[in-house]
């Protein structure tokens, strides 16, 4: 049995990238749905669509455990899938999303003032504020929706100048009002040191991939029935949907990067 690794596209490379740094013994299996990036803008019913044939994908790879790296994903359309799609069709996989370890971490660091960042999907889904604000009850949150750093991400030809005005546009407003932005899109880790310099240093920037690999761990610990079962060959598979595009010279960028 494998581990799954599922993205709209390549921003769940951050993620693989911690998962095989911090458990590298085991044998994973990535996919991206390149050729329908990005997710952020489809509807629900869209979302939850792609992301049934992207577990349907992954199931069909033999991976027990499937974890959802893309945030617009897990917003949007985790829980139907763990609730309804799951018990029907894999009743023995597990399917897990980067929301949890990331509202945790906040959680482990009592952060008051929490700003998000993500795509718009993920911010008017709202499921950020709602985890949150289990956990931490008093937070004050801060959202705001970013559609064009995806696409600037997955751009080859990224021009310094577009993404100053893009962060500048996105970000001035949370200067001087959080403790704490969380990077809610994988993508993002790969602009992380220039989102750093536009809020400044007093603001810790959060980015997702170290933390679902912990929380990986973690939850390994827990389920040994589960890990007992998984591959230990140290073998990665990539598979995308679209896979005439530029992905390669893509995957550098998110691997390496």
């Amino acid at each position: 049995m494998n581990i799954g690794v599922f993205d709209s596209g390549l921003g769940g490379l951050t993620v693989l990238k911690s998962l095989i740094k911090k458990l590298p013994e085991y044998h994973y299996i990535y996919y991206g749905d390149n050729a329908r990036v990005p997710y952020g803008n489809r509807s629900k019913e869209t979302i939850y669509k792609f992301t049934k044939e992207a577990i349907d994908f992954l199931a069909s790879k033999n991976c027990q455990l499937i974890i959802i790296a893309c945030n617009t994903s897990t917003s949007t359309a985790l829980k139907k899938i763990q609730n309804e799609y799951l018990p029907i069709k894999y009743p023995d996989k597990r399917v897990l999303g980067v929301i949890k370890p990331a509202v945790e971490y906040l959680k482990e660091n009592n952060y008051k003032k929490i700003g998000i960042v993500g795509t718009k999907a993920t911010i008017s889904s709202e499921a950020y504020i709602r985890e949150i604000k289990k956990l931490l009850p008093t937070a004050i949150v801060f959202q705001k929706a970013c559609p064009l750093l995806v696409p600037y991400i997955e751009d080859s030809s990224r021009n310094k100048k577009v993404l100053d005005l893009l962060l500048d546009e996105y970000l001035t407003g949370f200067k001087n009002n959080i403790d704490a932005l969380l990077l809610a899109c994988t993508h993002y880790e790969i602009i992380e040191q220039e989102i750093k310099a536009t809020v400044g240093n007093k603001i810790e920037v959060i980015s997702q991939g170290k933390l679902v690999a912990e929380k990986l761990l973690d939850y390994l610990r827990k389920h040994p029935e589960i890990e007992s079962q998984l591959e230990k060959t140290g073998k990665v598979d990539y598979f995308f949907s679209d896979s005439n595009s530029d992905f390669k010279k893509l995957m550098k960028l998110f691997l390496d990067g």
